[in-house]
């Protein structure tokens, strides 16, 4: 097969991650960069060596040999530039969240659909050895049927200021849909069951002034009877904190695992087992898996996961804003 040209739009610090995925797989090539920053975009390209760098989409679209596109622009450009590419013919991998409203969700997917392309959504913590392994642990029956999932990802302020614009929930769609997304992806493809409400709510814990709500309590019911409870936080001290807390509990076992890489533990009747980290870097099994699709396979993120994963977000931003309950449409 020809090596796929590859175009990556937006040179924030995720284009590094994306790049070196790109780098170390031999089915692609980065064909070049695209940044609204002429400046930034020309420090990027001779980074990598001196590929072509454009300020706009539409240019970089009719460079020679592109046929692929990676989205890391802020999450209010999705649906435009993701339509754009679509337009063109192009294969999408797009940052997540997929959009940052369900009808965009579906205007991405259906313009896909039409135009016979791959689109992917980057939900990269299902490529991860922690992600890998536990829905490998669930798929094999270890546990019985889950009916429970506990995950807490809690960590310090990540942006440069309180002016990124992640804390714009105009342009971010809010916390739940930047970062929440995340564990309301996992802990729904791992249960495998279909979302039917949540409830939620946020504290503004960095400061009061922020538009966005950095710490998230999310529960997700499931029409299995299934229920999913997900803490997501921007907001711990120190600033370097990273941990993450991990339990799914089945009708036959539970699962429980330590920070990536870490194996899984299994209680069960026969006793307790592990079950070691599957995978390698998230961002190079994540390409690998869109070029497998790309090339026919199964897409490992559908497109009806990513809508839905919208969905979710949108949802849990309703019922903090109402203080209620809000059924997930999708």
């Amino acid at each position: 097969m020809d090596r796929i040209g590859i175009v990556l739009v937006g040179a924030g610090f995720i284009a590094d991650a994306h790049s070196g995925a790109i780098d170390a797989d031999p089915r692609a090539t980065l064909i070049g960069i695209v940044d609204a920053d002429p400046a930034r975009a020309a420090a990027f390209a001779r980074k990598q060596g001196g590929i072509r760098y454009a300020p706009d989409l539409d240019t970089a679209l009719r460079w020679p040999g592109v046929d692929a596109v990676i989205l890391c622009t802020p999450n209010d450009t999705h649906a435009p530039l993701g339509l754009a590419v679509a337009t063109a013919g192009k294969h999408l991998l797009v940052e997540k969240p997929l959009a940052t409203t369900l009808a965009d969700a579906h205007r991405l997917a259906d313009a896909f659909e039409a135009a016979d392309r791959v689109l992917v959504a980057a939900h990269t913590h299902r490529f991860y050895d922690y992600g890998r392994a536990v829905k490998q642990t669930i798929s094999s029956g270890a546990i019985g049927r889950p009916v429970l999932v506990r995950l807490a990802i809690l960590g310090g302020w990540i942006w440069p200021d309180w002016s990124a614009w992640v804390g714009d929930p105009e342009r971010s769609g809010g916390h739940a849909l930047h970062n929440g997304v995340h564990l309301l992806d996992l802990a729904t493809w791992w249960l495998g069951g279909e979302p039917t409400g949540v409830y939620a709510r946020g504290r503004k814990q960095t400061a009061a002034e922020l538009r966005i709500y950095d710490y998230l309590e999310m529960v997700v019911s499931y029409a299995d009877g299934a229920t999913a409870v997900c803490e997501m936080s921007r907001a711990h001290r120190p600033g370097s904190l990273a941990q993450r807390e991990l339990l799914v509990a089945g009708t036959a076992g539970i699962v429980e695992q330590g920070w990536d890489g870490e194996s899984s533990l299994v209680f069960g009747e026969a006793g307790t087992t592990t079950v070691p980290a599957a995978g390698g870097n998230g961002f190079a099994a994540q390409l690998g898996a869109w070029l497998d699709a790309i090339g026919g396979a199964a897409p490992a993120m559908p497109v009806a996961d990513a809508v839905r994963a919208v969905a979710l977000g949108v949802a849990v931003e309703e019922s903090i804003a109402t203080g209620k309950p809000v059924a997930v449409t999708a």
